[in-house]
């Protein structure tokens, strides 16, 4: 067998010679290439065969969103970076005398996930060559032919434009070996994906942007448009069989509004869990294992509601899209208060703010902290209370949380399938990933006029008061 450190180097050098060659491009040369890319993957044809085989590959998901999902994340990427400033001179300040230039951050890593092995390097490909990199993809073992399909596709965009297709490269059989050599020896890493392949990243050596656990909550006040809310929420929890890190796992519903909420989320496709029927759901969600403790069972990973129930061994209507679980007090101790993977809502209900805020922040800390948070409310003292002092990188208001989080067409953020959550998810920032986290850039400074403030102007208040 071939040593990893070799095989990864015969992919680096490909990369470098690769990315040699588009040093010079243009602004207008590499914008070209990033849209000749993105349609590989934004096209009909090809993202129909896309979604199908990482059905087929992974058994996750379903292929109607996952070809939504493409259509979504790379339109959002383009529009994002379309006239956006990645090469030379891309900032000016005239009066600091300051200019920025910006320039190649070199060979990326790019860690991508089995539960969205298509649209991740897709999105992120786009993402990291606008700023004149190459990108080297991991992908998940189980996700290797649908993964390999996306690069193949966005290699032959490269080709169409003349540029060189090393640029966009994949580990055809991935390992942990070449997972972790491949960290080691390029410029830089992007792990989107679980804790275990975040903290390797992290330990690699090398610079890294990484994810944090997910554990979206909703808080739903009682001036929420009931109607509204619940859609969005469904739409959100069901899609793609909720393999998205930001799809809700828990909404926290004031009590004037949930009967009628909870009856609007079974008019939907809901359909509610009871006390006895929630024992047996937790069973086979977090089966007992080999070495003696529970862990979520990943064959209930991205699976529908319907599959997941009659596998459970519950009887539920056909209709149903998502199961609803009603919370337990004990929050720190309740499977159903984590992050899982699957269309299964926990329900919790509170009488004032500041309780649905106390449950907010619990479910919060106990799984996902920095990740995201929402709530349906016009209320803006309690949007900005959440703002001020959530512990988590990005609050939707409004809005469906797993389109939300990344970036859509109704919300200003930016576009993304790479979602930072600081310091309290254990990253390195709380943004959502995008092309300008690729660019190294130079400051040039000129000399000014010296302008030193005197004592009086930065001591002169504080003498005021203490002398």
């Amino acid at each position: 067998m071939e040593n990893p450190k070799e095989i990864i180097q015969s992919y680096i050098e490909k990369a470098r010679a690769a990315q040699q060659l588009i040093n010079n491009y243009t602004q207008e040369q590499i914008d070209e290439v990033c849209v000749a890319i993105g349609w590989e993957v934004y096209n009909d044809e090809n993202i129909k065969k896309l979604a199908e085989k990482a059905v087929e590959d992974t058994k996750m998901g379903n292929v109607s969103d996952k070809i939504l999902k493409h259509k979504n994340k790379v339109l959002g990427v383009l529009k994002d970076i379309k006239g956006a400033k990645s090469v030379g001179l891309i900032e000016t300040d005239d009066v600091k005398k300051i200019k920025k230039y910006a320039k190649p951050v070199g060979v990326v890593g790019a860690l991508t996930p089995v539960t969205n092995p298509t649209a991740t390097p897709a999105s992120n490909a786009v993402t990291i060559l606008k700023g004149r990199n190459a990108v080297i993809f991991a992908p998940h073992p189980k996700a290797k032919i649908s993964s390999k399909m996306a690069i193949d596709f966005m290699r032959d965009g490269l080709k169409k434009v003349g540029a060189p297709e090393d640029l966009i490269q994949i580990i055809e059989e991935p390992s942990i070996e070449l997972t972790n050599e491949l960290m080691k020896q390029v410029d830089i890493v992007l792990a989107t994906g679980g804790s275990a392949m975040v903290k390797a990243a992290y330990s690699s050596g090398k610079p890294a942007y990484g994810v944090g656990p997910g554990n979206s909550v909703q808080m739903v006040a009682e001036d929420a448009n009931v109607s509204d809310a619940a859609q969005k929420i469904m739409i959100s929890k069901a899609f793609d069989y909720a393999t998205s890190c930001s799809s809700e796992n828990s909404i926290i519903i004031h009590e004037s509004i949930y009967q009628e909420m909870v009856k609007e989320l079974v008019r939907l496709g809901g359909t509610l869990i009871s006390a006895d029927e929630r024992n047996q759901l937790e069973e086979h969600m977090w089966p007992l294992n080999a070495k003696g403790y529970r862990s979520i069972n990943p064959k209930i990973v991205a699976q529908s509601a319907l599959k997941i129930a009659n596998d459970a061994g519950l009887n539920v209507p056909d209709s149903t899209t998502v199961l609803l679980v009603q919370g337990a007090q004990d929050i720190e101790n309740d499977f159903f208060s984590q992050e899982k993977l699957s269309p299964v809502l926990t329900l919790f209900s509170y009488k004032s703010f500041e309780e649905g805020y106390h449950i907010l922040v619990r479910l919060t800390d106990n799984y996902g902290t920095g990740h995201s948070c929402g709530i349906h409310t016009s209320n803006q003292k309690y949007i900005e209370h959440l703002g001020a002092n959530m512990k988590s990188s990005r609050i939707m208001v409004n809005q469906a949380q797993a389109a939300a989080n990344g970036g859509a067409f109704f919300n200003g953020m930016p576009s993304t399938v790479s979602l930072g959550c600081g310091t309290w998810g254990g990253n390195i920032t709380t943004e959502n990933i995008n092309y300008k986290h690729f660019l190294n850039v130079t400051w040039v400074s000129e000399y000014l006029t010296p302008t030193r403030p005197t004592d009086e102007d930065i001591f002169g208040e504080y003498f005021k008061k203490f002398k």
